[in-house]
């Protein structure tokens, strides 16, 4: 009988790894992500495996944000040399991701060992380095959505689209031990319904085990492009600027094109957006190259208006792309009539947080944080009310008007997530992970008064007979 073990993002949202392993010795992991809010759970992401990275046959990685891919390179730096499966377009975004995240583990190191050695500590380690990251990416195998291939003896992996961003998968496992046949079905990230740019994710209907998250699984999400024209009426009338805090991948092409529809509706008042993070520009660039996969019917970046194919040029015309440092320390000469876009997602990092220090004191400018904040960030700490917040070394008054839209993210609703569960015509082990304990329990009493169906909460660690 084969086992399957729950390693990560497991009563948490963040750091997805789940491990299948056959009595004929096949050890395939689904996603290597990294840790990401709390302390403690950064910290895990220095801890060692829970498993001999070199007795791995493969990896089959879901998608692309950090929290699934984040420690690739690591576990190649821990000797694992087998294949990493995904789709065409994620096999793109994970290089640059991931060259970019090694480039901050270098970056991150050399600045603590700096204060290190003024405390007389020895020196740390970077939780791994470009080298390990280009490694990593040689053992990419892209694979189109509906192809079956073999990932170890005995495990045979579909990958279908899980709409929640470009080459986002669920993974189908079709798992033969001895004369044992088990399908495990892994939901990945599922998207929300509402996203411009993606399908729907695709129903499936067979499995014995299921694997679903639930990183909003306590509530449903509303369309708020309505709030999001007000948001920019106010922000004008008041005199500042709106503030974005965008994950690079996904939301932020989303943010783009509820922008550009809001200008074509003459509804944007400010005077320029500003685009800036290198990553997303990047990303732009790659969802161009698998246009073909878009729910939209044009090129992008770009949608069809009125029978036309638009760029997005015409489509969101004071948009401006700020990539080097220079330009993006421009933007705060603006004290009103912008919109900036900036990493990170969950304000842990990145540009948005030199943005915050010119802005999120002033009582004229808006927040907007459009989507999950993972508990330990600094965007859930301004979600949860915090009046001051510690960034660059300064603490930093939270006087801006902060506006929580749940409509734009990328993950589906309480409701999306039970309507995609509901097509399983069989009701196979249910098993919810990948959302805060809180979020999981209201789903799981929502499954069983609406489905009668029972979700398992499994703990960290734990295994399950297949």
């Amino acid at each position: 009988m084969a086992l399957l073990s729950f390693l990560g993002a497991v009563q948490q949202a963040t750091g997805s790894s789940y491990l299948i392993e056959t009595h004929g010795g096949a050890r395939v992991l689904l996603d290597c992500g990294m840790h990401q809010g709390r302390r403690e759970e950064e910290e895990g992401n220095r801890a060692g495996f829970a498993f001999d990275p070199t007795t791995l046959d493969a990896v089959v990685l879901s998608h692309a944000h950090i929290d699934h891919s984040g420690l690739l390179p690591k576990l190649v730096a821990s000797g694992f040399n087998g294949p990493i499966h995904a789709t065409d377009a994620t096999c793109k975004l994970v290089e640059l991701m991931l060259l970019d995240s090694a480039s901050i583990q270098e970056k991150d190191a050399e600045w603590e060992n700096k204060w290190r050695a003024r405390l007389g500590k020895p020196p740390i380690q970077p939780l791994y380095t470009l080298i390990d990251a280009e490694r990593m990416l040689k053992l990419r195998v892209p694979h189109e959505y509906g192809e079956t291939f073999e990932a170890a003896l005995g495990i045979n992996v579909t990958l279908f689209d899980a709409g929640h961003n470009l080459g986002s998968a669920i993974v189908q496992a079709d798992v033969e031990d001895f004369d044992e046949k088990r399908r495990i079905v892994f939901s990945g990230d599922l998207g929300n319904s509402y996203s411009p740019l993606m399908h729907r994710p695709t129903p499936l209907h067979e499995a014995d085990v299921l694997l679903m998250e639930s990183t909003y699984g306590d509530r449903d999400h509303d369309e708020t492009i309505e709030e999001l024209a007000d948001i920019l009426q106010q922000a004008h009338q008041d005199g500042g600027n709106v503030l974005m805090p965008s994950f690079a991948v996904g939301r932020t092409q989303d943010l783009i094109y509820y922008l550009g529809l809001l200008y074509q509706q003459g509804r944007v008042p400010q005077q320029r957006v500003f685009l800036d993070s290198p990553m997303a520009i990047g990303a732009n660039n790659i969802y161009s190259l698998f246009r073909e996969q878009l729910a939209v019917d044009a090129t992008w970046p770009g949608v069809q208006i009125e029978g036309h194919l638009t760029h997005i040029e015409k489509w969101l015309p004071i948009l401006r792309a700020t990539p080097t440092p220079e330009e993006s320390m421009a933007i705060n000469r603006f004290k009103s009539g912008a919109i900036v876009i900036a990493g990170s997602g969950m304000c842990s990092g990145g540009r948005i947080l030199h943005h915050f220090k010119h802005n999120l004191w002033r009582n004229e400018c808006h927040l907007v944080i459009p989507g999950f904040q993972a508990r330990g960030t600094l965007g859930r700490a301004i979600v949860d009310g915090a009046k001051t917040v510690k960034l660059l070394h300064q603490r930093i008054a939270v006087n801006a008007r902060v506006h929580t839209l749940g409509g734009f993210s990328a993950h589906a609703g309480q409701s999306q997530l039970i309507e995609w569960a509901s097509n399983f015509q069989s009701r196979p082990e249910l098993y919810l992970v990948h959302g805060e304990r809180e979020k999981m329990q209201t789903l799981q009493q929502a499954l069983s008064n609406r489905l009668g169906w029972k979700a398992n909460i499994p703990d960290p660690g734990d295994h399950i007979a297949l």
